[in-house]
């Protein structure tokens, strides 16, 4: 090897990979390596960098360090060969470097968080022990340099980690280097000798050295023997090997010891401070000067004294021995290299170390290799330990990296004292969590459960472990929660959620089984009510239904069975399917039957009348008189004149429905047209003729409350085809051009006023009558006959309250209960029939509920068919549904703190025209 080869420091990855061959004068000479590491400050030059330019007695390191690279593995160990002295440096710069700290705060991100920081530190810090590991493998002396006067104690913790990892990767080590020309001794320690570890300080600035006068007690004219330097690094000795052989860094037999330090050696050497240029010309020049003056070399005493021995101390020393007497009896404190040379020596000359102490000292190994031999064991050693890079060795460098776990006990403080705090906080955090819970419990109980738990685990657990023990919190709770103490998260129509907890449902033609994982239940909230049936004379208890079939169609449909199975009744269009296996209708527009298709020329064809008797379910009436089904906008004002069935022919898509999809949920103005539901939500009934209801004594049915079951009575004017009035088939629904109410005067052609007894016959007036009759949970009936008032008669004669209120006002679908109970939560009555009486008269009552269910948006219910007319002479009833709901969910009962107002019937309801008398 040339020494131009080593003019500049090199990696040592690439000292090791470069084939380089020594001189022949050197080849078969021993090589001292030292390694230097330690800490630096924000000084203008570095440090350890500068001691080797003092060692070498060259300028070979930048005074600003050298080229900013990124810090990669083999970067951080410098190597420099002086082959004239037979030494080997190797630099090692870790994160303590305030060069190697500026490249790590860059390398961090402004969103990084606390924990995300913390592992980057941490991964540094188990970097720079596997370089340090490398190190005290191949080095025999060690320098570590500090750029104060004070030692840092956790260089203790650092070493008990650095050998606790190296008794772990002993075994690795050893299977590394097995091959290498070594000898037993190397192989068996994995290092030529146990290296000695030198302590280079700095002095501060801070720290002004007394002069000699101060310190003997007033007596100036007696020096010290030692110099304050002197006496600051037998101090430093003294503490240090104090601290290590407590913490039993050190012991009495080296070889088994990461390092030694020697025992009759000085191992500790303090850097002067640097003190102001200009300051230290001026002094020179001006000692310089007094020195001329003088003749002979008297002793001096104070700072001309100090003068003259500081430029003693710059002489090089000839002698090994640590220093030698000057003027004054004190002793000249020795250089840098005359320090570490000491130890150098005992490399080069073979002698080695002793340093063991004791009764019985072992002697410990020692080898000085050969450059050639040396680079074989450090490349495998660098390959396992940093690099990485070689497949031969790629196992053990896995597994090496699996046992620096090791170290987290020794280095990382702050995650241990933060795990232990996070885990003392998790027991109090689910012991939060769990008070007062009940066996089953929804998910908002859970997530409110959770956040009070993690609200008092925030108040205890500390540090980087914070956020994996939330997280672990979490899983915690929730394992909790799913083992067992789910409650099943439906809602019944009437908002209650099911009591059981979360279970599967059974699938058609299946029974229920507890004890299948998890169990197959039908839902149940525990809710039960009493309603009547479609006609209202039959009672009976139901259980709360959780889907618009169990609501509005299973339960009424087993009380036919038993009550009104066999009444007249007009059917609404249900779903026809044309296929065994038909689908839900999806939210994707209608489809139009194209043009010239059989379908299309089917729905062209003309349909004949069909009559509106009851059970007739081929045509509705409304289709028959060509009105359109779909229309959930204003109604006409019931114009009684044939021009009515002269109307534009319904679209095919309104007079046609699927038989292919059907419509999931229930008929409303926001369903897609076409569509049919497969059951129908509403029931229509006749319970009798016209005189089957006596006015008398209302309603003879189970529930009502005490004279509540009357219906209202409304008076229509019937006119005869032989008057001339202009007036002929108006609509007798209340509006303007209706006929008026009972007991006011009409105005005839002539301008004459007068009552309606006088002026025509008692059969020229015809009394229909109505009754909105509301139903609370408890069974318990009553007619309305306003939108707040509720129907009274103590005496007989019936109701006198007309029906005109009712009908052009937009009627409550609920109304707080005549008798609440003694809870806080109110009760509600919902409306749950409308009771018709049409006498047999030439009278055409139409039928059109319209129901909102709720506040806007919701939608406006309606029956399959929106508009009925009722066949004269009757006595029918239509009954509502129990519960409403679109494709998209229910609509849920008003709650405590809502307005009924948005809940209602739309006005309109009824409309009656006087009907065509047959030919004489």
């Amino acid at each position: 090897m040339k020494e131009a080869n080593m003019a500049f420091p090199v990696n040592v990855g690439d000292l090791l990979r470069a084939e380089l061959q020594e001189d022949a004068a050197y080849q078969d000479h021993g090589l001292c390596v030292v390694g230097i590491f330690g800490k630096s400050n924000m000084q203008p030059g570095p440090l350890k960098e500068s001691l080797i330019d003092t060692l070498a007695d060259k300028h070979i390191f930048s005074l600003f360090g050298g080229p900013e690279d990124g810090g990669t593995a083999d970067s951080l160990i410098q190597a420099f060969y002086n082959q004239e002295n037979r030494v080997l440096y190797l630099l090692l710069s870790s994160i303590c470097d305030s060069r190697q700290l500026l490249r790590a705060c860059h390398s961090l991100s402004a969103g990084t968080s606390h924990s995300d920081a913390h592992d980057l530190w941490k991964g540094l810090d188990r970097q720079h022990c596997l370089h340090l590991l490398y190190m005290f493998s191949v080095c025999h002396v060690l320098l570590l340099v500090h750029p104060n006067h004070t030692f840092d104690v956790t260089y203790d913790r650092l070493f008990r980690a650095l050998d606790a990892l190296r008794q772990k990767v002993l075994p690795l080590i050893r299977a590394a280097i097995k091959d290498c020309p070594v000898s037993k001794e190397w192989k068996l320690n994995c290092r030529p000798c146990p290296p000695r570890l030198l302590f280079v300080f700095q002095i501060s600035g801070t720290l002004k050295v007394p002069a000699n006068g101060s310190e003997s007690g007033g007596n100036p004219d007696k020096p010290k023997k030692h110099s304050p330097r002197r006496r600051l690094q037998h101090a430093l000795e003294d503490q240090i090997y104090r601290i290590f052989r407590k913490s039993r860094v050190l012991t009495n037999q080296s070889s088994n010891c990461l390092f030694t330090v020697p025992a009759n050696q000085a191992f500790v050497y303090v850097i002067p401070a640097e003190e102001d240029p200009v300051g230290t010309l001026i002094g020179q020049l001006r000692s310089n000067c007094i020195l001329s003056d003088q003749d002979l070399p008297v002793p001096l005493s104070g700072p001309r004294r100090y003068q003259q021995m500081r430029r003693s101390a710059r002489q090089p020393s000839c002698g090994g021995d640590s220093g030698s007497l000057s003027v004054g009896g004190q002793l000249v404190d020795c250089s840098l290299k005359e320090f570490l040379w000491q130890h150098v020596d005992l490399v080069l000359t073979r002698k080695g170390f002793d340093d063991s102490v004791g009764r019985n000292p072992q002697p410990s190994h020692f080898e000085l290799p050969t450059y050639t031999k040396w680079v074989q064991v450090a490349s495998r050693l660098h390959q396992v330990l940093i690099s990485n890079s070689d497949d031969d060795v790629a196992e053990l460098a896995v597994k090496v990296q699996n046992q620096v776990k090791v170290l987290e006990g020794f280095l990382d403080a702050d995650t241990k004292f933060s795990e232990n705090r996070c885990q003392k906080a998790l027991p109090l955090a689910h012991s939060a969590y769990q008070s007062n819970l009940p066996h089953n419990y929804t998910t908002t109980v859970h997530k409110n459960q959770l956040a009070q738990a993690l609200r008092v685990y925030s108040q205890h657990a500390r540090g980087v472990a914070f956020q994996r023990y939330a997280l672990q919190l979490h899983e915690d709770c929730y394992k909790f929660w799913s083992n067992g103490h789910q409650l099943c998260e439906e809602r019944s129509l009437t908002d209650q959620h099911c009591v059981h907890k979360f279970h599967l449902l059974p699938e058609p033609g299946e029974k229920p089984d507890m004890d299948h994982n998890p169990p197959i239940l039908n839902h149940n909230s525990r809710g039960r009510s009493t309603s009547s049936c479609n006609c209202g004379r039959k009672q009976a208890p139901r259980e709360d239904p959780f889907d618009i079939q169990a609501a509005n169609y299973d339960f009424y449909q087993m009380l036919e069975e038993k009550c009104c199975g066999k009444m007249e009744r007009i059917e609404f269009p249900v779903f026809q399917p044309s296929t065994p296996d038909p689908a839900p209708a999806s939210n994707q527009p209608q489809r139009l039957p194209c043009e010239g298709s059989v379908e299309a020329e089917r729905l062209k064809e003309p349909s004949t009348a069909q009559s509106h008797t009851p059970g007739d379910t081929s045509l509705s009436l409304a289709l028959s008189l060509g009105q359109s089904t779909d229309s959930l906008g204003p109604y006409g004002d019931g114009d009684g004149s044939e021009t009515q069935v002269q109307q534009k022919r319904p679209s095919l898509i309104d007079r046609q429905p699927s038989t292919v999809e059907y419509l999931p949920g229930m008929m409303h103005s926001g369903c897609p047209k076409g569509l049919l539901p497969k059951f129908s939500s509403w029931s229509l009934m006749k319970l009798g003729p016209a005189k089957s209801y006596n006015f008398h004594t209302g309603l003879e049915q189970p529930g009502f409350l005490p004279g509540s079951s009357f219906l209202l009575p409304w008076d229509l004017v019937i006119r005869s085809r032989s008057e001339e009035d202009t007036g002929l088939m108006e609509p007798l629904d209340g509006s303007t051009s209706s006929w008026p109410a009972p007991n006011k005067t009409l105005i005839s052609k002539r301008g004459s006023t007068g009552g309606l007894g006088r002026s025509r016959r008692r059969d020229d007036m015809a009394r229909v009558f109505v009754g909105f009759e509301y139903e609370d949970s408890r069974g318990r009936r009553f007619i309305s006959c306003g939108p707040d008032k509720i129907v009274k008669v103590l005496g007989p004669g019936g109701a006198k309250d007309p029906a005109t209120r009712v009908l052009n006002t937009d009627m409550p679908l609920y109304i707080p209960s005549p008798s609440q109970g003694r809870g806080l939560k109110p009760h509600y009555s919902q409306l749950s029939r409308l009771f018709i009486v049409v006498p047999d008269a030439p009278l055409e009552v139409t039928l059109n509920p319209q129901v909102q269910p709720g506040p806007p948006p919701c939608p406006v219910f309606h029956p399959e068919q929106t508009e009925v007319v009722l066949p004269p002479d009757g006595l029918w009833v239509l009954r509502f549904p129990y519960s409403y709901a679109t494709e998209r969910g229910p609509c849920y009962p008003p709650k405590e703190n809502q307005p009924l107002n948005n809940y209602k019937v739309l006005r309109g309801i009824l409309r009656a025209t006087t009907a065509n008398p047959p030919p004489q």
